[in-house]
């Protein structure tokens, strides 16, 4: 099969939200995904209060938590080409029941910590091939216009999963104790996988086998032409740089507590300063697939990412709660060009290279966004959270002006190649 670059949708028309759900087999993935992202949260909520119960200590309950975010940075890289080697339906099928076995064993009492880290580790690292099987198989479902519509949705239901997950899995996990939220967990994983396996049509898989076929062997070698494919390629890898700004716009939320104390607020302004920037990325998607014809998107990706950058220079000033929501909105806002990169990136990426793209892309924002986050929580201590928020909206800016050049190139001479798998 082939894919266009995505200034060359499959139709020239844009997109309406009814037509994107009048797609069945993308109504079911995207249910699926519902289910499993508030089971997800559900799960986190569970073992953080099963690991404080049983050992009473804030360090290895955090150790814990943070388990849950480290495996894709292996995964992604490692386990992305999954979705490429074999058919997508079956390996999402697949780590879904995966999930449902392992999370169940969770829910065993007298586990080892060290036996219950390792179990969830395994749990979220089966997030990697399921994810990049997902994004992938979109493409395929979605070939058009819609698919920009589909990622404002999975974004708004991430952000809605999360609120929804944290508020009613500490309700749930009180009511009913956490091993029986497991159990509920590993319930949604079960449900995720036969809405996948009877809502999506079987393909087969999308890329070559191996040396016979002219395919890369091993592990190494499917990693090497993932990456050659991915910033070999200069239109894919101005937008996935451009996605990985990410990396510096997140510090706000990683620092909303500091901040809020520094401003003498306490858990309503932490709320506050959460809550404001998804609700300006919510807004800025719907503005910009609702207004913004599909050939005119692309040309918004450099304004889009400054404003995503600058308004967090106001920082520096010190301004009042008010002003400074009005900032974290302004930067949600512009985040909308995430959706526009993503689009762009898995439409232009040949369809046998898609699951180990989306794979490099994703490890490759999360650890840099660990590793930005820890930076600058390391900056905070020394100077002050608003200092650290403004200089990472600093640095962003920076490093989006070489980028400006050849994101303004995507609008000249939109890709014209044909992939072929």
């Amino acid at each position: 099969m082939s894919t266009r670059a995505f200034a060359r949708p499959g139709s020239p028309e844009q997109a309406s939200w009814s037509a994107l759900f009048a797609s069945a087999e993308w109504r079911a993935l995207w249910l699926a995904q519902a289910i499993s992202l508030l089971g997800d949260q559900l799960a986190r909520v569970a073992i953080a209060w099963l690991v404080f119960r049983d050992t009473g200590s804030a360090l290895l309950t955090a150790t814990v938590y943070a388990v849950t975010y480290l495996p894709w940075v292996v995964g992604g890289p490692l386990l992305g080409s999954f979705a490429d080697r074999y058919p997508r339906r079956t390996v999402m099928v697949t780590c879904s029941l995966l999930s449902a076995g392992l999370v169940a064993v969770l829910v065993f009492p007298g586990l080892p910590l060290p036996l219950l880290c390792a179990l969830l580790f395994l749990v979220v690292l089966l997030e990697s091939p399921f994810q990049s099987a997902r994004a992938a198989l979109l493409v395929d479902v979605l070939p058009d216009d819609r698919y920009v519509l589909a990622s404002a949705a999975g974004n708004v239901t991430g952000q809605a999963a999360q609120l929804l997950g944290f508020a009613g899995g500490g309700v749930l996990v009180a009511a009913i104790g956490p091993r029986q939220a497991l159990l509920v967990d590993a319930g949604t994983f079960l449900l995720s996988a036969v809405l996948v396996r009877f809502g999506s049509r079987a393909r087969p898989a999308a890329a070559r086998g191996g040396a016979a076929e002219g395919g890369p062997v091993g592990w190494a070698g499917r990693l090497r032409a993932g990456l050659r494919v991915v910033f070999g390629t200069p239109r894919l890898r101005t937008l996935v740089l451009l996605s990985w700004l990410a990396t510096f716009t997140v510090v706000p939320e990683g620092l909303a507590a500091p901040y809020a104390a520094a401003l003498g607020g306490g858990a309503a302004t932490l709320g506050l300063l959460l809550a404001a920037e998804p609700a300006g990325a919510v807004v800025g998607a719907l503005l910009l697939t609702r207004l913004v014809p599909p050939a005119g998107r692309i040309r918004l990706l450099v304004p889009l990412a400054a404003l995503t950058s600058a308004p967090l220079l106001g920082y520096a000033v010190h301004p009042p709660l008010p002003v400074v929501l009005g900032i974290l909105v302004l930067s949600g806002l512009g985040s909308a060009y995430q959706l526009v990169a993503n689009a762009a990136f898995m439409q232009a990426v040949p369809a046998g290279s898609r699951g180990q793209a989306f794979g490099l892309a994703a490890a490759g924002l999360v650890a840099g966004q660990g590793l930005g986050l820890a930076a600058a929580g390391a900056v905070a201590d020394v100077v002050s959270p608003a200092y650290a928020i403004a200089g990472a909206g600093l640095l962003a800016l920076l490093l989006l002006v070489p980028l400006a050049a050849s994101a303004r190139a995507l609008t000249v001479e939109p890709s014209t190649a044909d992939h072929s798998s």
